[in-house]
């Protein structure tokens, strides 16, 4: 599913991430764990093609069969809305739409009738148990079910890769247990693969793999 090589990243002199090994199969759960400053976010973010590697020989990143470093500025965008879905820890909804219009916002970028986005966004948030919550907007809505709506969104397109930083790090930590077993009930029921960024000791155990990230690389 993910195979990354030899990754860098560089912000002027200062070198974030310092040639990270990462090989990822379908359907796994991983906990990324590290020390605030240590690289995590930074991977997530290239792995989501969200920034680019710094260039070094042999570097190297394939998501879904796709060499990703190897496409345009177009590509990579049209690429990521239909391969990746995103979750971060505050959920990111447009507070002036209603549950269902914030998870049909990917499908309409990628092109999807009107028609079939709204009803896929129903198949999603009844499936989260949000059935009543659809035209509800996120000041209507708890916590809990704000992240679930963001759930949601990262999934309207069906991505092959869902990436969250801290998605849990917001919620009390009741919500936060129920998101945890909704990432391996949607595993467990769609085959999703998730790489999940956290600071949540008893769910990094939890993950099918542990990496941790220590002053730029993957510590075994």
């Amino acid at each position: 599913m993910v195979k990354a090589e030899n990754i860098y990243k560089n912000y002027n002199e200062i070198e974030v991430l310092k040639g990270v090994n990462l090989e990822v199969k379908k359907g796994e759960i991983i906990s990324i764990v590290g020390s605030s400053g240590a690289g995590k976010t930074t991977l997530l973010q290239i792995l989501g093609t969200l920034t680019p590697p710094t260039q070094k020989k042999l570097c190297k990143l394939e998501i879904n069969k796709t060499e990703v470093l190897g496409l345009n500025v177009n590509q990579i965008a049209k690429f990521r809305n239909e391969n990746i879905g995103f979750i971060f820890q505050f959920h990111q909804l447009l507070p002036e739409f209603s549950s269902i219009e914030n998870v049909c916002i990917p499908a309409f970028i990628k092109g999807v009738s009107k028609e079939e986005a709204e009803n896929k966004a129903k198949e999603l948030l009844n499936f989260l148990g949000l059935s009543k919550r659809l035209n509800h907007k996120p000041s209507e809505l708890s916590g809990g079910e704000q992240q679930r709506v963001a759930v949601a969104r990262a999934l309207i397109n069906n991505p092959s890769l869902i990436l969250a930083d801290e998605p849990s790090g917001n919620l009390d930590s009741n919500a936060a247990d129920n998101l945890h077993k909704l990432f391996f009930k949607l595993r467990d029921s769609f085959g999703y693969t998730f790489l999940i960024v956290t600071h949540n000791k008893d769910f990094a155990e939890m993950a099918d793999r542990k990496i941790s990230i220590v002053d730029g690389q993957i510590s075994i």
